[in-house]
């Protein structure tokens, strides 16, 4: 496996040409104060050396050792302590933390970026952390002064861990039917008694401490998910004045044997009257959670792009030095016995698909994380207003195109080794085997296609989709002539996309069926264009720079061919959807 190098040339591109953040901090006070271009810069080059120095050379024996279950005790892979020691001293577990209580306060848009290069290094790694912030995240958001104050600090300095505890062995997606209760104390505390399923992080030796966020119902709750509360759980009960005390009974029963991800421990956890803490008001516990999932959500799609970044990687470095067969036009290298791999078209065919969905995802995903820092450093509540929308709106395409795409690109560099992609001292196995989960988790791709067709789009009359297709068509109406070449697509992209949206929009009026039979195929045609528009953006940058250097060349040479040859997928994904849904339903249940 190749060496990982942080892609720091292509995240200032984005951040720096394409986006202009410093324009973005510039107007939004609560990060004026905090971040600038240098101290992005730092902040970026340090994340770096930390994750491709420290964590990535463990990867590959991570996964082969594996997490180690011993009576309710889990031990992580040699290595990983010190790592996640070096990881967090330096500030990273609270890179994006409320530096009121420890954390570094940096925008999201940077700390997508450090998402991005830590699950590059170690996807299993990369999710102790990322569990952590986002529980900071929410128990920040909806927690009392008291219990921010006593569990964030070292949360965020990565003294203790988070976890989130939601589903259950009956439950699966549907939370509204947890049975998990939570029984309320004469001091203010509750009893918390349940299990809890494929809890990552719910148990491992990295801290010397774990806060869990469960989801329990109160014995007067409301059926269905109106009856979900929000409770903070200790592994270990804090004293007043921040010392340890005894153990909760909230304990790992054993841990799952997976498929990938082997280095992260994903754990049934089992709560037996635990004592836990109200985060939030009663019976709006899912709220809570999702202030929590939607930042995760974001971050599942940046580990489909991270995972698709080292793959890329590996195989680039690969297909230049690996020798087999000659060109189709004659001998390249004539003083070899064959020619580098490279040279093959369809080799470039995968290597460039590669390139052009990651780089359109690294600019997708960042376009995103300003809109969450828009919603939540906006002092103009029209502007904050716009940011929440086009969140709701495109955080389901993130999380499940990103990774859907991900994990095309993890096969595309497993099959650029031949056999030796199939063997695991390669490494590309691996990044097959770890990146799969992330359309899993987090909502499978296929809920988070139905939040998007059913919740975002319909529900909203279309008005959602049409914040966002404003955008591109004010982006494509004043562009300057020489962007032709990219816009013109584009606008045909989009309005085919429009077409296709009112088409589903029609229909679903009088055949609920239609938005499921269409969700999946929308979100993929959605997120080409979205793609697109990321790829004109960047195509402008680049134009402005032509001749300067080859990364400016190369970025346009990738711009031409996602056009030419990954755009025009929606043409047939807008073919399924409009079969309707009538097909799927020919077959009755005995039938399959």
């Amino acid at each position: 496996m190749a060496d990982y190098k942080a892609p720091l040339r292509d995240m200032r591109f984005v951040l720096n040409e394409v986006f202009e953040v410093n324009k973005l901090w510039a107007q939004l006070p609560g990060l004026a104060e905090v971040v600038d271009e240098e101290t992005a810069l730092a902040v970026l080059e340090e994340a770096g050396k930390v994750t491709s120095k420290t964590i990535a050379p463990l990867s590959r024996a991570a996964d082969e050792e594996g997490c180690h279950f011993d009576n309710g005790s889990v031990r992580t892979p040699a290595g990983f302590i010190d790592a996640y020691r070096t990881y967090a001293e330096g500030g990273w577990v609270g890179v994006g933390g409320d530096p009121a209580y420890g954390g570094m306060g940096m925008p999201k848009v940077i700390s997508a970026q450090v998402e991005e290069m830590v699950n590059s290094s170690s996807l299993a790694f990369g999710l102790y952390p990322m569990l952590t912030a986002g529980a900071c995240l929410s128990i920040n958001a909806h927690a009392s002064d008291a219990l921010k104050e006593k569990y964030l600090p070292n949360m965020y300095a990565g003294v203790w861990a988070g976890s989130m505890c939601l589903t259950e062995p009956h439950a699966g997606t549907d939370l509204g039917i947890i049975r998990t209760k939570a029984e309320p104390q004469a001091d203010g505390s509750y009893k918390v008694s349940g299990t809890k399923i494929f809890i990552t992080g719910g148990e491992h030796d990295l801290t010397e401490n774990i806060i869990h966020l469960v989801l329990a119902k109160l014995p007067d709750a409301p059926a269905g998910p109106k009856g979900i509360s929000l409770f903070l759980v200790p592994k270990f009960m804090v004293n007043d004045d921040g010392s340890l005390g005894a153990r909760n009974p909230a304990n790992c029963g054993s841990i799952e044997h997976k498929m990938g991800i082997q280095a992260s421990a994903t754990c049934v956890m089992n709560f037996d009257e635990a004592v836990g803490y109200l985060v939030g008001e009663p019976n709006k516990g899912l709220a809570a959670m999702f202030t929590m999932m939607n930042y995760e959500r974001l971050g599942v799609g940046i580990q489909g792009l991270a995972s698709a970044e080292r793959s890329y990687q590996n195989a680039v470095e690969y297909a230049r030095d690996r020798l087999q067969s000659r060109s189709p036009a004659g001998p390249q290298a004539k003083d070899k016995v064959a020619d580098p791999i490279i040279v093959h078209p369809d080799v470039r065919r995968m290597l460039l698909t590669m390139k052009a969905l990651n780089e359109g995802g690294r600019a997708f995903s960042t376009y995103v994380a300003m809109q969450l820092d828009t919603a939540k450093f906006s002092e103009d509540a029209t502007t904050r207003k716009r940011g929440e929308d086009l969140v709701a709106l495109l955080t389901p395409v993130a999380k499940a195109f990103l990774t859907d795409v991900g994990l095309e690109s993890a096969v595309h560099g497993q099959q650029i080794f031949g056999g030796h992609g199939y063997i695991r001292e390669w490494g590309q196995e691996q990044l097959v085997r770890d990146v799969r989960i992330t359309q899993i988790y987090e909502g499978t791709n296929g809920i988070q296609a139905l939040d998007l067709m059913g919740r975002k789009v319909v529900a909203s009359g279309g008005a959602l989709y049409q914040l966002f297709a404003d955008e591109i068509r004010h982006f494509t109406g004043t562009a300057d002539e020489a962007l032709g070449e990219f816009v013109r697509p584009l606008n045909a992209a989009l309005d085919s996309l429009d077409e296709l949206t009112a088409w589903v929009l029609d229909r679903a009026k009088s055949n609920p069926n239609e938005i499921g039979a269409a969700s999946v195929e929308y979100l993929h045609a959605f997120g080409y264009v979205a793609y697109a528009y990321m790829w004109a953006l960047m195509a402008r940058s680049a134009l402005a720079k032509q001749g300067e250097d080859d990364f400016y060349a190369s970025k346009l040479g990738t711009a031409r061919f996602y056009f030419a040859r990954l755009l025009p997928r929606i043409h047939s994904l807008s073919a399924s959807v409009r079969a309707g849904s009538e097909s799927l339903y020919l077959l009755n249940a005995e039938q399959f």
